[in-house]
């Protein structure tokens, strides 16, 4: 009997020791797993989190930057062509808001690069140039206008999100000095876009395309869902 009951407490115990390791192992499991859904997002550049003087820098901190950088690359050219194409006074006032803005955040952007840094484009994104492209080839008057309204207020309108985040976010001092100062920008260049009334909303929303020129199919489609090079 003494036997039975020690056999039994044998299996007992070994049942248990099972159970317990049959519990450990989803437990570590898990959290790999854990580990795997906090990697790096679309936007890391496999840097990591970095330590600055001005606080840690993360790769959607690096990512917010270059994407300051590359906004001025293609809006400042497109503000100096509607500063000398445009026939309406408001669009050229646009246009020039449009220069006077990216000049100085650019300025302010390469600074901010360099201190942290961070590598910055030089020229813009295709998507970028193929814009930059349909501006230059409208014909001059109603057809260039309402083009480059709508193409700068659907890409400022996209920023504000990005902004916001990396605002609240961030824990760089840099890098919020200049989600601030890209707001501000942001919000005047949406302001005097709008001040055109050439700005047609229901286009604004996502996944519309805007309107092609009555003209010629040469600049449709104006926009495309590749939103990732898309800021103001």
């Amino acid at each position: 009997m003494a036997t039975r009951y020690a056999i039994g407490s044998v299996v007992v115990i070994a049942a248990l020791a099972l159970t317990l390791v049959a519990l450990l192992i989803p437990v570590e499991s898990f959290g790999g797993r854990s580990s795997a859904a906090a990697a790096p997002a679309a936007e890391d550049d496999g840097a990591g989190i970095l330590s600055t003087a001005y606080g840690p820098l993360t790769p959607a901190d690096r990512d917010f930057v270059r994407k300051v950088r590359l906004a001025g690359l293609w809006e400042l050219p497109a503000g100096r062509q509607a500063q000398q194409r445009g026939t309406r006074p408001s669009v050229r006032t646009a246009g020039e808001h449009l220069v006077e803005g990216h000049t100085d955040l650019d300025r302010q952007v390469i600074q901010v690069g360099q201190a942290l840094g961070v590598d910055l484009p030089n020229q813009p994104s295709v998507q970028q140039q193929e814009w930059l492209g349909q501006l230059t080839e409208a014909k001059a008057g109603e057809e260039y206008e309402r083009l480059f309204v709508q193409l700068l207020r659907r890409a400022h309108g996209k920023v504000f999100a990005l902004l916001a985040g990396i605002r609240a976010q961030t824990q760089n001092s840099m890098v919020r000095a200049l989600a601030t100062s890209a707001n501000a920008t942001v919000l005047d260049h949406i302001t005097v876009l709008e001040d055109s009334g050439l700005v047609d909303f229901d286009s604004l929303v996502d996944g519309k395309t805007v309107p092609a020129p009555a003209r010629s199919a040469r600049s449709a489609p104006l926009m495309s869902d590749r939103r990732s090079e898309v800021i103001a």
